[in-house]
């Protein structure tokens, strides 16, 4: 790929920018590190808002319509109930995954292809919660939406009487 490693993390970034915008209600995040190797970067940002597991699999789904919409190919989705993941891969050769860690804690990851060495710089996306360093806590925000342990509803509405 004919950019440099600079430019693949500006690209991480975005695609990280528009997975997480499209997740409503918002939820918080933080960056989680960026990794270089010799010819290819790595950004990642971990989820700060509480997700129940009664709303994993909302959330997930959400995220792979998104991926899906935006011309991702999804390569593998690990259905596990206690660690979901999902892994795709952008029109360009990026590689993007949400994975479910320990506490219920979502991470999503960035890994672009081989590109041209450079010096990469720290984002420019400012986190929209606190910026944490290293060790990054378990989530501790509370969504009235996403920390709920009330199952959405699927029922279809009813006409009322007139």
């Amino acid at each position: 790929m004919d950019i440099t490693m600079q430019q693949a993390a500006e690209h991480a970034d975005a695609m990280l920018d528009a997975t997480l915008g499209a997740i409503k209600p918002t939820v918080q995040w933080t960056h989680s590190g960026t990794s270089t190797g010799s010819c290819d970067v790595s950004r990642s940002r971990t989820v700060m808002t509480v997700i129940s597991k009664e709303r994993r699999g909302n959330f997930l789904g959400v995220v792979q319509r998104f991926w899906e919409k935006s011309g991702y190919r999804i390569k593998s989705v690990n259905k596990s109930e206690k660690f979901p993941a999902i892994f795709a891969q952008s029109p360009d050769g990026f590689g993007i995954s949400l994975v479910v860690g320990g506490a219920g804690q979502v991470a999503f990851e960035v890994d672009s292809p081989c590109v041209k060495p450079s010096a990469v710089a720290d984002p420019t996306t400012p986190p929209n919660g606190p910026d944490y360093d290293y060790p990054i806590p378990r989530p501790n925000v509370r969504s009235d939406f996403w920390s709920s342990t009330a199952p959405i509803s699927s029922a279809a509405p009813t006409a009322s009487a007139s």
